[in-house]
């Protein structure tokens, strides 16, 4: 798969698989998504859904897929397949694939995602999905993984670590942005020299704290998750059984 994203949750596996297989509890926790809801399948039917994401206040990209999931299998672990795609012609994002895996451990479950998709638009949406949309994706897929670490684990709640992470965010953007605004010469003048060091030693800190400082063990971070598959990871083969939405 083109991207892989795995956390350890200390948390029982059915509370896990509630909290991510549930739309209204899902698309809490899961930055890609505003919205996901089930449309309505018959017995033994794999579950068709839509979901949308709100790019702006007045715009939205929406989409269809089809899943399928395996509670109870012969090792203890579950899985979660599933195929997706959207029309809209301002999605980068034509169609894709991917899994959701859940392994039993000692203390938790191992939860781990690997998923592709094929990016439209042509050789431009080629090179603005390997030099953009990818990595920002495989960051908030990441980051919202830990988020939903910290609603099992901590119960702390979607909405609230967001926040957390937002003052974060502002704390750090000021660190570096009141000390530079300071190092702006007096007006009239067109050299640093007249800055004093003062100044621009807490430039030096302001930007190594912003960069260096870990974040609150209370904050989502995508940088706690691994981001490189296992040599053996493969695709499930209950992905092969779904048909394209």
């Amino acid at each position: 798969m083109g991207l892989y994203i795995e956390t350890r949750v200390r948390v029982d596996l059915e509370t896990l698989w509630e909290r991510t297989q549930e739309p209204d509890r899902h698309q809490r926790w899961d930055l890609r998504f505003t919205e996901i809801s089930y449309l309505p399948r018959a017995e033994g039917e794999p579950q068709h859904f839509r979901y949308a994401t709100r790019v702006l206040p007045f715009l939205a990209v929406a989409g269809t897929g089809v899943s399928a999931g395996e509670r109870h299998r012969a090792g203890g672990d579950r899985v979660s397949a599933l195929r997706f795609a959207s029309p809209h012609p301002l999605s980068l994002l034509a169609e894709g694939s991917g899994y959701w895996r859940y392994v039993p451990t000692p203390d938790g479950v191992r939860f781990l995602t690997g998923y592709d998709y094929r990016p439209r638009w042509g050789r431009l949406g080629r090179a603005a999905d390997r030099l953009v949309f990818r990595p920002l994706m495989g960051w908030a897929t990441a980051w919202s993984f830990d988020r939903l670490r910290l609603w099992c684990e901590r119960g702390i709640t979607p909405e609230r670590s967001r926040n957390r992470w937002l003052l974060e965010t502002a704390a750090r953007v000021l660190a570096v942005a009141v000390p530079l605004a300071l190092t702006r010469p007096p007006l009239g003048l067109v050299s640093l020299d007249a800055v004093p060091l003062t100044v621009l030693g807490l430039t030096v800190l302001g930007l190594a704290a912003a960069v260096l400082v870990p974040p609150s063990s209370r904050t989502p971070a995508a940088r706690r998750c691994l981001r490189t598959p296992p040599a053996r990871s493969r695709e499930p083969r209950l992905l092969a059984a779904l048909e394209q939405p």
